[in-house]
């Protein structure tokens, strides 16, 4: 089993190799000396040949006042949903955040819609139990479900948390995507991509080193993650080695953004796919509806729209579906690839970080731990 301890200069909870008596940060850089390395609990040691960290979170809370050194609050995810124990099937769990960051200047009207609406698709369609399904939005009454970056994280710490295989995991965020320049050489376009939590001005956003560190990295063999990213700069928010780089015909090329340092940004075996909503350099429409129409982020719409209208039995199929919903939602005036009203309330949209615009002008990214044949593929959640 894994230790947690804090990092000494960013906070950012590091699982501690069993023995060691200090560990860098991905995230800062800093370096964090162990009091007792005896303390940390027993371990499989990995593999030579072994490129990721092995073993699963079994921490308390990313959050604790304690110097650093090991974590001691408990952390209100830490257990496994309730119900029967796992079966052969595995289990389905999901993080679902949506933020409006309402009565801000960075307020946007779609994104808690689409997290209802995500929520509904996984019940509904792929059978997650409701009681397996956090939501993060700011009209949660639980202070622990505000969309903040304390929760955010201690949401991932929990989703991947026990994961054992067989499991199938989900990871939605709808709300504000940003990047900034990265130093530490891991980025292909010198670029960290970011998410913005609800307090992302006093707090920092979250960066997609430590998401990867988070959720994919200590994913084990058999188990699957599926992160569907519906913000700006998303394309690789999850820093996974291999981008899906599609043509309008439907030809596709897998990029390889493996990190020049030879660092393994993959899993630990487990299958890790993300869907995004645009390329790390485009942004993202949160749309504004017309008449009776709510407001919803584009691509979690199309997402959805791909999946109930039975354009998504492959990845292929349902990235080509999402692409071409998008593209067309300028051009039509009804009745086109996203269906009568939606398509007029997408001509008036805003464009987060951008201008109000007459198209949208993203393009929804796939990216992955391995390489894979988008076409044969079956997608399933």
């Amino acid at each position: 089993m894994m230790m947690l301890v804090n990092c000494s200069g960013c906070r950012t909870p590091l699982q501690l190799p069993p023995g060691a008596s200090s560990i860098r940060c991905v995230v800062c850089q800093a370096i964090t000396h162990i009091a007792d390395p005896r303390a940390a609990p027993p371990s499989h040691h990995p593999s030579p040949h072994s490129h990721a960290p092995p073993g699963q979170l079994t921490a308390p809370s990313p959050y604790s006042h304690a110097p650093p050194g090991q974590l001691t609050a408990p952390s209100p995810y830490s257990h496994a949903p309730p119900g029967p124990p796992a079966s052969v099937h595995g289990r389905k769990k999901a993080v679902i955040v949506g933020i409006s960051y309402k009565y801000s200047r960075h307020e946007l009207k779609g994104c808690i819609n689409d997290a209802k609406c995500m929520r509904f698709l996984l019940i509904n369609k792929f059978q997650f139990p409701s009681e397996s399904i956090i939501m993060l939005t700011e009209e949660e009454t639980d202070p622990y479900k505000i969309p903040n970056k304390h929760n955010i994280r201690l949401a991932l710490f929990w989703l991947v948390n026990g994961c054992q295989p067989g499991d199938s995991l989900v990871f939605h965020y709808s709300g504000h995507g940003s990047r900034q320049r990265n130093y530490n050489g891991d980025e292909v376009d010198g670029y960290d991509e970011t998410l913005c939590p609800l307090d992302f001005e006093t707090q920092g956003m979250i960066v997609d080193d430590e998401i990867n560190a988070t959720i994919v990295r200590p994913l084990p063999r058999g188990v699957k993650l599926h992160a569907i990213i519906d913000s700006c700069h998303s394309g690789t928010v999850l820093d996974l080695p291999f981008l899906c780089r599609m043509h309008r015909s439907g030809q596709y090329v897998w990029e390889d953004h493996r990190p020049r340092s030879g660092v393994w940004k993959g899993s630990n075996g487990g299958e890790v796919i993300s869907i995004s909503g645009c390329d790390d350099d485009q942004t993202s429409a949160d749309t504004a509806a017309l008449s009776q129409i709510t407001s919803t982020g584009a691509m979690t719409y199309c997402f959805i729209q791909a999946i109930e209208h039975g354009q998504a039995s492959t990845y292929g199929n349902l990235l080509n579906s999402m692409r071409s919903a998008i593209r067309n939602a300028g051009n039509s005036s009804g009745g086109g690839g996203l269906g009568g009203g939606v398509v007029t309330s997408l001509l008036t949209m805003l464009v987060t970080g951008g201008s109000v615009g007459g198209s949208l002008r993203q393009e929804p990214q796939l990216t992955a731990c391995e390489p894979f044949d988008v076409y044969t593929k079956p997608f399933s959640l």
